[in-house]
């Protein structure tokens, strides 16, 4: 079976910017897979690139195997929803699901079975008869994406869908989303800048930065085993701590920085002499009596609670803040503002890689 979406060597330039640089990608049937990234990072460019409303500069895109160039949107076998979802506001919500059915001259008995399905789908079988204007904010996303589903897409995509609702909604919406691509079973492409959205969502996700696609991997691969600086410190909470390599054998590598000798993983083999960042999830830390040895020293600044979990804010003598998480199940004792405590981690918990700046 062909790809779902094939990107070779795509490039899109707007003057003398460039949006997007060098994209390699295939995306398997049946996938949800999404574009994680910040702002202006070329995600969005890439969709409506894919969608048909963009042209590649340079490369291809292929759908199911075929080159889509020259192929305008109407006529490639995809399907947009964009972050106002563009419904109508006069129509019923069954009027929207079949909109596109009834331009395609699909005869009204078949229209309507079609979209009484979709309504069962969607879980909206007691509101076909409703206005727009009458749904909540979680309705009115499935009702886009019912009418999405209607022409029967081999790739929905999906630009930024849940940006506009309030966070408890966005949660739902998440298992919303993808319980119906799993019922559907066609390829979502996402696009977001959250990324618990991409985390809990995806099968796979590309992180995007300047245009270029950083890291391709499922959620676990981009979290635990990120590849670059930028997508360690984009994705989820990082401390950053800055060094050269003293020594290295073994996949671990020690590090000379300003808070003192600290070991990590050392999965790209930098070299002694290196310059390296050395990164730490909070939850990675530990906090013990500042007589401990190993790690370094901090002064607690902050104490967050948040239920589940507590962020600790620490502040080393170079004066750089570092932030621990401590599980509410762990037991550990709390620390209060201004107390000294030794901050440690497993080699094994923290990673280097290269500097961005090195040569």
């Amino acid at each position: 079976m062909a790809a779902a979406v094939e990107l070779e060597g795509v490039n899109i330039t707007f003057g003398e910017f460039v949006a997007v640089k060098d994209a390699n990608l295939t995306i398997e049937p049946g996938e949800f897979f999404s574009f994680l990234g910040p702002s202006g990072c070329g995600k969005t460019t890439l969709l409506r690139t894919i969608s048909g409303f963009i042209e590649p500069t340079r490369g291809r895109v292929k759908i199911a195997g075929q080159d889509m160039k020259g192929i305008g949107p109407n006529k490639r076998p995809t399907a947009l929803i964009f972050q106002n979802l563009a419904l109508f506001p006069m129509m019923t919500v069954a009027e929207n699901i079949g909109y596109g059915l009834r331009v395609r001259g699909v005869p009204r008995h078949e229209r309507d079975e079609k979209v009484k399905n979709l309504l069962i789908q969607v879980a909206l079988a007691e509101h076909g008869h409703k206005k727009v204007s009458e749904l909540s904010g979680g309705q009115k996303q499935r009702v886009a994406i019912a009418r999405a589903l209607a022409v029967e897409p081999s790739v929905l995509l999906l630009d930024e869908p849940l940006s506009a609702l309030d966070l408890k909604l966005r949660q739902h919406m998440r298992t919303e989303l993808r319980a119906i691509q799993k019922r559907v079973g066609i390829t979502f492409i996402y696009i977001t800048h959250d990324q618990g959205e991409a985390l809990t969502m995806s099968d796979r996700i590309a992180v995007m930065n300047a245009g270029v696609i950083e890291q391709v991997g499922d959620g676990r691969a981009v979290y635990a085993e990120p590849r670059t600086p930028f997508v360690a410190s984009f994705v989820g909470e990082n401390n950053r701590i800055r060094g050269r390599i003293t020594a290295a054998e073994e996949g671990l590598a020690t590090l000379d920085t300003p808070l003192g000798t600290l070991r990590g993983r050392n999965p790209v083999g930098l070299a002694v002499g290196e310059e390296a960042l050395l990164f730490v999830r909070p939850e990675a830390l530990t906090l013990h009596d500042s007589g401990s040895t190993g790690g370094f020293e901090g002064e607690t600044l902050d104490v967050a609670y948040e239920g589940s979990v507590t962020h600790v804010t620490l502040r080393a003598r170079t004066g750089q803040k570092v932030t621990a998480s401590i599980g509410a199940s762990t037991g550990v004792a709390l620390p209060v503002a201004g107390e000294r405590l030794n901050v440690g981690f497993r080699p094994e918990d923290g990673l280097l890689l290269a500097h961005p700046g090195r040569h």
